[in-house]
């Protein structure tokens, strides 16, 4: 499996639900934490094209926000 890459923000309830479905698939990850380091946002929308948060990457390949990441792993959370 690629690296998996979370760019996530503060207070973030969608942020923390794709957490812990990756963490229920025993998955493990890198966070980033966007609101803490203005370069990594901008690092995030340059790679992801989008503002909000999370943003969820398997290596190069971006998967997209947390109802993307359920869809990716056919719907269920």
């Amino acid at each position: 499996m690629d690296d998996i890459t979370v760019y996530s923000g503060e207070h973030c309830p969608f942020c923390t639900a794709a957490k812990s479905l990756l963490d229920s698939r025993g998955l493990r990850y890198t966070e980033i934490k966007v609101s803490e380091d203005p370069v990594r946002l901008h690092e995030m929308i340059a790679r992801s094209q989008r503002r909000t948060v999370p943003q969820i990457f398997f290596g190069e390949r971006h998967i997209g926000g947390f109802d993307d990441l359920q869809a990716h792993f056919g719907g269920q959370g």
